[in-house]
Order: C-alpha cells, then structure tokens, then sequence
C-alpha cells in the first residue's frame, strides 16, 4: 500500500506477483518488452494498481492515469496527486535559482593559550630554591620580575672561575679564559647585570635570581621554599593572553575554500555585545576520524585579558562572495546518507525524485552542482513522503513485472532502473 492508501483491501482486483511472473513466462521475448514499452494506467492513490488499459482504481474509485515506464531511463517513478492531498500535505514549492552565496562558517570553538607565547621556566643547574617571590599560580608578572633565587653549587663554581679570570696584567690567552668564564654564567642563566655586579664586587653570590622571561600569568607554579630541583623540573609556567587561541571544528563539506589569512569574528557568551576580530592562522592537516571535521586554529587579540582559556565562542569565518551558483533552499535537499535528492515539480499534480550533487551550503542555501535547472520548481515542504511514495511505486512496479522482473531478456533492464529506488527506498524503510 502507498503512503497515501485509504487502507482498504485490495482483494481479487489486485495483481500478485507470480501471476506477473507466470504471464511474463508465457510470452515471447519480443512481446514481453514490447509490454513494458507500452502505456500502463496506475491508480494516483494506489500504484500497486497496474491495468494495461484505462478503467478506475478498484480500491478508491480514481480514474487511474497512463505512466509510460522505461526501465532503461534509471529515473524514479512519477508520482500523482490530487489538490486535496497536495493541501493535506501542505507542500510548498520555490523555484531554483542563481545567485551570490556568500562563503562563511558559523561554528563553535573553544578560547586557547598561544602556545607560542607560552614560557617553561626551567633552572639551569641542579640546586634549592630560596626566597620565593610568588604566592600562587594565576599571578600577573612582567618580563625580568624575580620569581625566586637559586642556590646551586654549578652556578657559585662558575662564578669563582669567573673571578679568578679577572686578572688584568694577564696575558691574551687569559683575557680569552675570561670571556670563556662570561659565557658559561650566561649559559647558567645568571644576568648579564649580576655578571656586572659579580664582577665590580669581586665577589661571588651564594644566590643568583630567576626572573620572568616574558609578561604574563603565571599558570603553572611547581617551586616552593627548600624545594631541589633539577634541570628537569617546571618550576613555573608563564602565559601570555594578549593574544589567544581559538580552536574551532570544520566539517568535511566546508573547507573547500578556507585558507590561513580569512578573516574571523568571534563573540563569547561571557561577554555579552563585545566582539572581537581576528584570522585564520592555521589548517591542521587531518580530519577526525570520528567526527569527520577538521581542526582549524584561529588568532585573536586580547589586549584587556577579556578572553579567558576554555571559554566558549561563537565564531564566524568569512570567506567573500561565491557568484553566479545554482542554488536551492537547504530544507528541500533529501539526504539519506546514499544519495541526495529533491522533489522536482512536473506539472499536472505530478512530482518525481532527482538525484542532485550538492556543493557549498551556507546558511539555509545549498549550492547545486548538477541534476537541476535554473527555473525548475521544486518541493520544500512534504518532499520526505513523494520521495517515500515514489520508492514505493518503484518496488511494487519490480515486483508486478513493470520495473523489470520476471522473464529473463528484461531482467537486465530491471537493474538498471531498479538500482537508484531500491537504493531511495532503503534509506526510508
């Protein structure tokens, strides 16, 4: 029964299929074809109903229509309905067009630190830290700010030999043992302005200060007062926010036109009417395998500390105008995971499936590559049960002899025509 059946019983009136099966047997390869080259009059209501010439419909009463049928076409079948079901149905048509698709994104990410500007504070030399300047992570520091002093027996070692280069009346190879000296302090990570101090005093230092490398937050704070550490050992991690990270994820069918360098907005529900602008700054180079996007690394500048890591942001990519595209409104595409289809309008109560290639979507328009016109008309709202509907009249007509099943010169033709709906029908049933 067809989606749009009353629900009534077909009885004797209806063909079964080895009654087709049988008839088809008993003729000749010639008249076989000939048949189903011929004009078969099908109930609107019904298309299980299939009479060789016009008459009724048995079930509904419906003066049944002709329908031409050649499996060779591989089209999906026609399907007919009256202006009361068209209004029951409450279908809706717009016509295709050509126009300007303008190319952005609208997707989520996700506020990141820069990793670029991130610095991992590391000693130099194996010792105890003394005199932590620091209380807890999350403080803002500036560039050359002490953080601690160290105490490492490397560091007092190569300060002695620094001082025993100090001798002026020396010769060249000495003066040259003294820069060697210099050198090895600065490799220390002692100041270039204690290296000073050390050398106008003639005195060593039992301590030497870790400063900031950069302005930022501290986030990471591993050092505590008496702690030994090691060249190994993170004693603090600083961050620089004024300019952040935005990771966003693209899907499959949008990053045909993305590049580094398209400009970006971007605003965050923890700032409500701010925005903020930034780019494209990189294209990672693999899909998710899961979730089949693409990750894309956004930069935006945060000169007020206002974008905080891990907030959510509403993000816009914009790509310029995309001109002159065959466009369709996105709630008339079909997309059953096997195909993607609309409902085009024939006229007369009449509408039939088509295989569509789809290109860019932007917003509720999808660009159309191939398998409509400019000025076709087609259905947006109710194409989901004609696409249903027309699948249906597809397995009935195999299964009656008119799609191609039964004796064996027409059996070919039957695949042909028969592949695209039985691939429609399964992705509704």
């Amino acid at each position: 029964m067809g989606l749009f059946g009353c629900g009534a019983e077909l009885g004797a009136e209806t063909e079964t299929p080895s009654e087709s099966v049988a008839e088809a047997a008993a003729d000749s390869p010639m008249e076989h074809a000939a048949k189903h080259l011929d004009p078969k009059y099908v109930c609107p209501m019904h298309p299980q109903i299939i009479r060789d010439e016009e008459g009724t419909c048995p079930i509904c009463g419906m003066d049944l229509v002709k329908k031409l049928m050649d499996p060779m076409t591989g089209k999906y079948p026609e399907v007919a309905l009256t202006p009361a079901v068209v209004q029951t149905l409450g279908v809706r048509t717009a016509a295709v067009e050509r126009g300007t698709l303008w190319k952005y994104i609208e997707t989520l990410g996700r506020i990141a630190y820069d990793e670029t500007r991130l610095a991992h504070v590391h000693p130099r030399a194996a010792g105890w830290i003394e005199s932590l300047s620091l209380r807890a992570e999350g403080e803002p520091v500036r560039a050359g700010q002490e953080l601690a002093e160290l105490y490492a027996p490397a560091i007092l070692n190569a300060q002695v030999d620094f001082l025993l280069a100090q001798d002026r009346n020396a010769a060249d190879r000495r003066r040259v043992s003294e820069d060697k000296a210099r050198n090895i302090l600065r490799l220390l990570d002692v100041p270039d302005d204690v290296i000073t101090a050390i050398q106008r005093d003639g005195e060593a230092r039992n301590r030497v200060p870790i400063r900031a490398p950069i302005d930022g937050i501290v986030t990471k704070m591993m050092a505590r007062d008496g702690m030994y550490v090691t060249e190994s050992s993170e004693m603090f991690t600083i961050a620089d926010l004024s300019q952040v990270w935005v990771m966003v994820d693209i899907y499959e069918s949008q990053i045909d036109w993305l590049s580094e360098g398209l400009s970006a907005e971007m605003r965050v529900p923890a700032r409500p009417g701010r925005t903020w602008e930034g780019k494209v700054d990189y294209l990672y180079p693999e899909l998710d395998p899961v979730s089949r996007t693409l990750r894309v690394r956004l930069v935006f500048d945060n000169p007020d500390l206002a974008l905080k890591p891990n907030m959510f942001a509403n993000v816009v990519i914009y790509g310029g105008p995309k001109r002159e595209v065959l466009k369709i409104p996105a709630e008339a595409l079909i997309v059953t995971g096997e195909r993607e289809a609309v409902v085009r309008v024939l006229g007369d109560g009449r509408f039939q499936p088509v295989d569509v290639v789809t290109g860019m979507q932007r917003g509720d328009e999808v660009e159309i590559l191939s398998g409509l016109d400019e000025g076709d008309e087609i259905v947006v709202s109710g194409q989901f049960l004609i696409d249903s509907e027309s699948n249906l009249q597809a397995s009935f007509q195999r299964m009656s002899g008119v799609g191609g099943s039964g004796a064996s010169d027409d059996d070919d033709a039957g695949d042909t025509g028969g592949g695209m709906t039985a691939g429609g029908s399964h992705a509704h049933h």
